[in-house]
């Protein structure tokens, strides 16, 4: 389970972050919502522990991410916006090196990285190298990356950017497969179809605060709106207000 609480970050004149506290709950996919600039991949980014807040924070499985960020990394798999990989290695050793990084054994890393391949799909280039790689294969190769270590929790920002209509759907089948098995995932999108398509649950943010948050069809309900993303539209817009 990954729990924000009262989040805050400024960058210098520039708030981000306001106040933002969210729960992502396991065995479910839950959406950040929000415009360009609406402090989603700052709130991210304090969550997986690359920024340090100014106020609140975080608990990943009950660790902090201000007091304990090391515990709280090992309980998280992280697909950053724009994840490159290393292009002289091939998909596998890409993978094979992050296992080495979080501390597998090299039998048990192998054993995963195959595993993960064949779940993503990758067979079809696993021992290329990466030089030359579609987008579709790098965020393939990325995710496995991340997925290495079978973390509980798996947050991604922004995943489906640049993906062709296949890639997508394949990425959508991959996170619905996690969530059924009990996995919390959580992502960040301004992409109203791809939240639709996904989400269980749906934090609106806009101007470095939280919304609204709660099923699809329970923020249309207290919107009094017909679709989500008439929803969306109404929340923002009071906001701006």
């Amino acid at each position: 389970m990954i729990e924000a609480q009262r989040l805050a970050k400024r960058f210098g004149a520039v708030t981000a972050v306001r106040e933002v506290s969210l729960r992502a709950a396991d065995g479910r996919i839950t959406g950040l919502l929000g415009p360009n600039g609406a402090g989603k991949s700052t709130t991210l980014r304090m969550l997986y522990t690359v920024l340090v807040p100014d106020r609140g924070d975080a608990l990943i499985d009950g660790h902090s991410a201000v007091h304990a960020p090391l515990a709280a990394r090992a309980c998280l798999g992280v697909l950053p916006h724009g994840a490159g990989v290393y292009p002289n290695l091939s998909a596998r050793e890409n993978i094979l090196y992050f296992g080495a990084l979080q501390g597998l054994a090299r039998a048990a890393r192998r054993a995963r990285a195959a595993e993960l391949i064949k779940l993503l799909e990758m067979e079809e280039f696993a021992d290329r190298p990466a030089r030359g790689f579609s987008q579709g294969e790098r965020l393939r190769t990325a995710l496995a990356r991340a997925l290495i270590h079978r973390p509980r929790n798996l947050v991604l920002d922004e995943p489906t950017n640049g993906l062709d209509v296949m890639a997508v759907r394949a990425l959508r089948r991959v996170l619905l497969q996690l969530r059924d098995a009990g996995h919390c995932v959580l992502f960040s999108s301004h992409v109203m179809q791809e939240v639709s398509a996904l989400c269980d649950e749906v934090v609106v943010i806009a101007h470095g605060t939280v919304l609204e948050q709660g099923a699809p069809e329970e923020i249309r309900t207290r919107a009094a709106a017909a679709t989500l993303e008439e929803a969306f539209v109404r929340l923002v817009a009071r906001a701006a207000q």
